[in-house]
């Protein structure tokens, strides 16, 4: 059978989770993209005030309701509605392509790995370069993927992408616990921890649709200080 047959086949198997707040203008294009991927999508709204949820409802999505404490808070509630054996996350914002979900389904229906994160390092990005904010997170995040590496001797270049599948029976067993945009190192630290299998396929992050980006990394690096040291000393 041919990789592309496959993965066709494979979509049947997946849900892609979309965590979203305040994306009116791109959430109807991402789903309906997702779903051609995909037998079930979820936006999980983040108290949306712009009309969001009701956009991804008329888009064929599910949606669910987080708690209104961030990304991480978005991930952790939707994980008793996934239904399907693959999970795939991306963000809502038109920074990732959906037409790259059956790359990162691939080796996870092969039996090559449990869990998959999408590289910036190596597809490419339109949003790691330019002013400070971009540089300390490019530096930031490097250095913190170079000690996981280390740490686990694993040959990582990416660990904050929130991009990625996994094994929706792995997700459950990660015991997430951060209610921010670090739960996306927080599950790379984790995967590894416990001995599932982590790899990595090139994608390509694009600049944001519309509008700045909701996270200032000069204000939240701290946070991924603290996680970091958190999860992968103690």
């Amino acid at each position: 059978m041919r990789g592309e047959d496959k993965i066709s086949h494979d979509s049947g198997r997946v849900t892609v989770v979309i965590p979203a707040k305040d994306e009116v203008r791109t959430i109807a294009g991402i789903v309906a993209q997702a779903k051609k991927h995909a037998a079930e999508v979820i936006v999980v709204d983040g108290h949306s005030t712009d009309g969001t949820a009701d956009e991804a409802r008329r888009a064929g999505a599910v949606v669910v309701q987080d708690h209104g404490k961030g990304k991480g808070d978005a991930i952790r509630t939707v994980i008793p509605f996934i239904s399907k054996q693959i999970t795939v996350f991306m963000d809502a914002d038109g920074s990732h392509d959906p037409e790259d979900i059956p790359r990162l389904v691939r080796p996870i229906a092969d039996n090559g790995a449990d869990h998959v994160s999408g590289s910036r390092l190596l597809g490419g990005s339109s949003e790691l370069h330019g002013g400070f904010d971009e540089f300390l997170r490019l530096t930031g995040s490097s250095f913190i993927t170079a000690c996981i590496g280390f740490r686990f001797k694993a040959r990582i270049s990416e660990s904050q992408n929130g991009f990625r599948a996994i094994k929706t029976e792995i997700l459950k067993k990660l015991d997430l616990r951060e209610n921010s945009t670090t739960i996306e190192q927080e599950m790379v630290i984790k995967t590894l921890r416990k001995g599932f299998r982590l790899a990595e396929v090139p994608t390509h992050e694009y600049a944001r649709a519309f509008g700045p980006s909701h996270i200032r990394i000069s204000r939240v690096w701290f946070r991924y200080v603290y996680s970091f040291i958190k999860y992968l000393f103690f």
